[in-house]
């Protein structure tokens, strides 16, 4: 029997290059880049480029999507089918089914983790007949955020040439255009936790609802969309300003045991060997967490081949 994973972490930095994946506001003409302030351990304040997590959410989901499309074993509501962000709340059968009386808020998760792998594995808010019942995320993202003094930002200056005669007085867009757009290189610190866990787990009842076989392959689809999620990067303004991608190192810390794969940001210049000192002081009271050490786009996606491969989903009995 392959072992069965608790909880997975991905710590590490990416390099990116020339890249515009994520602004903040447009004012005019002037594009905005999105910049947050941090600290380091000594309290001294940095303003950095950061790409949110909810833009990584949001790929690592598109790509999720693609692969349910594809699979017969992955089930979509009528939302999903559509990659709707309202989801299963516009699914006619769902919202019929809320709808009963009878039903709990218990049997509302039962359905809505039946009926669609999106739901289940990237959490919803479902307030269909003035139901509130929450579904928390299996996939947490943290900011991508620049390591300070490792990155730069800068403003590049555009414009579209055209003959005004023809456009004066048209109120079509064929002027002259002159705007400004933001561009960002650097390494970006990267965390990502996966509760495997919850794959197919009803919160309310403590029981999982689906079958092993259901729980495997949503597994199998989840870990294959964070890999796509590192190596296809999609954002604002990749039609002229696709990230160049040089470097990807870090640690995947997988736990098998009922306690979380330890995390520590490489905003921290020391993160591997902290997360090493973690999982041997787990180790060492009777937890196993296992860490595997990645150089490079090629190895990283090599571990998550191997985690596919080699292991299985809490929600597989022994």
């Amino acid at each position: 029997m392959s072992k069965r994973v608790y909880s997975i972490s991905i710590n590490g930095k990416v390099g990116l290059n020339l890249h515009d994946l994520n602004n903040e506001k447009s004012e005019g003409n002037q594009l905005t880049t999105r910049n947050v302030t941090i600290t380091d351990k000594a309290g001294n304040l940095a303003t950095v480029n950061a790409v949110s997590g909810d833009m990584l959410k949001h790929i690592q989901s598109s790509h999720l999507f693609k692969i349910a499309k594809e699979d017969e074993e992955l089930p979509l509501c009528q939302g999903c089918e559509k990659f709707d962000a309202n989801r299963i709340t516009i699914d006619d059968e769902f919202d019929e089914f809320t709808g009963n009386s009878d039903n709990t808020k218990s049997d509302i998760v039962d359905k809505m983790l039946e009926m669609c792998t999106l739901d289940d594995t990237e959490g919803i808010l479902v307030t269909n007949n003035k139901k509130n019942v929450g579904r928390d995320s299996t996939v947490e993202f943290g900011w991508l955020v620049a390591i300070p003094e490792e990155f730069n930002s800068e403003n590049l200056f555009h414009v579209k040439y055209s003959d005004l005669e023809k456009s004066e007085g048209t109120g079509k867009n064929e002027g002259q255009n002159i705007f400004y757009r933001p561009v960002n290189s650097g390494q970006y610190a990267i965390v990502n936790n996966l509760e495997v866990a919850r794959i197919g787990y009803n919160d309310i009842s403590k029981e999982f609802v689906l079958s092993e076989e259901e729980i495997e392959a949503r597994y199998k689809a989840l870990l294959k969309s964070i890999m796509l999620t590192y190596y296809s990067p999609e954002g604002a303004m990749r039609n002229t300003q696709a990230p160049h991608m040089t470097s990807f190192e870090g640690v995947v810390s997988i736990s098998y045991s009922s306690v979380p794969a330890p995390t520590i940001s490489a905003l921290n210049k020391n993160y591997k060997e902290e997360i090493g000192s973690i999982a041997e002081t787990l180790n060492t009271i009777g937890e196993e967490v296992e860490l595997k050490e990645f150089n490079s786009m090629a190895e990283f996606c090599a571990i998550i081949k191997d985690i596919i491969q080699e292991t299985s989903p809490y929600g597989v009995q022994e």
